[in-house]
């Protein structure tokens, strides 16, 4: 409800009552109405080449970083992001500079490994362009674009060094909002650390289901469990929640509950949430692959108001 109000136009004083919701950073329901992800989408994988080698560059330049502030930077210093003119020294430059100002390069929203036993160097951001040296070398964008499954082209990315499950599960699902690959949202899912944190929270018993079948059980299920309990929970122009979308949800219960609920208390030990809430009042106009079609319903209810 605080994304439709806030698109709304409406002042953030009336967004929730919630305390804990007004103070602390948490994402959106829908994963790609996130203005990161809205970034990703509109100026990072559709502009630019479109050949699959091009686009899967650019996608693993963002999502490795995954900030806005480190495309920009190298946008700015590099020109357009492209394999063809890519080099490591330059990238590698680029980023040493910001480092050595002391400027953060990567988002806190992803823990990534340090990578410097398998390359060998000591700045992570090395290790990981070598990483990503090695991925272009052996073809990766074309295999990807010949999966057969949202499952094997994750079981590809998940097969390379630096990329656990739940980085390859977001990498891949980046991937599928371009052209690259076309898999339903409704594949497959795996649960990362905060979303395994957050059905424990949620449940006394798993009843022998595993957390990826709990997380598929509860969004084939949404409109029923909302319904019986009365609540209104709109759907993103028509599109409802995914599986990606309720991964992402029980590992914001997991935060939320740090606060709300301190006597719940997780395996991983953490009792706080780290993100405060800081409004960024530029506006965002969404815009989502095209393939959903769902933008001409967001122009048409922009016109209706």
């Amino acid at each position: 409800m605080i994304f439709f109000r806030r698109i709304e136009g409406q002042p953030p004083d009336s967004w929730t009552e919630d305390p804990i919701l007004m103070q602390y950073k948490f994402t959106n329901a829908y994963r790609a109405s996130d203005r990161v992800s809205q970034y990703l989408i509109k100026n990072v994988i559709n502009r630019g080449e479109k050949t699959p080698e091009e686009i899967f560059f650019r996608i693993l330049v963002f999502k490795i970083f995954n900030r806005i502030g480190t495309w920009e930077l190298l946008e700015r210093e590099l020109g357009e992001i492209s394999y063809e003119e890519y080099s490591f020294k330059r990238y590698d430059s680029v980023l040493t500079r910001a480092r050595n100002r002391g400027e953060r390069i990567y988002s806190a929203a992803y823990i990534m490994p340090s990578g410097n036993r398998v390359f060998g160097y000591t700045r992570k951001h090395r290790n990981h362009l070598k990483m990503l040296e090695m991925m272009m070398e052996d073809e990766v964008a074309l295999r990807i674009r010949d999966a057969r499954s949202m499952r094997e082209a994750f079981e590809l990315l998940r097969s390379y060094p630096l990329i656990g499950d739940f980085l390859a599960y977001q990498y891949v699902t980046d991937l599928n909002y371009s052209d690259l690959i076309n898999f339903s949202e409704m594949d497959f899912v795996i649960p990362g650390p905060g979303a395994l944190e957050g059905v424990r929270k949620c449940f006394s018993s798993l009843g022998g289901l595993t957390e990826a079948n709990i997380i598929r059980l509860v969004t084939d299920r949404q409109e029923e469990e909302l319904s019986e309990r009365g609540i209104e929970f709109p759907t993103l122009w028509g599109r409802s929640l995914q599986l990606i979308d309720c991964q992402n949800l029980f590992c914001e219960v997991d935060k939320y509950a740090r606060i709300a609920h301190p006597e719940c208390n997780g395996s991983n030990g953490r009792t706080r949430i780290k993100q405060l809430y800081r409004h960024n009042s530029e506006p965002i106009e969404y815009w989502y692959p095209p393939k959903w079609k769902l933008n001409g319903k967001i122009k048409k209810s922009r016109r209706s108001g």
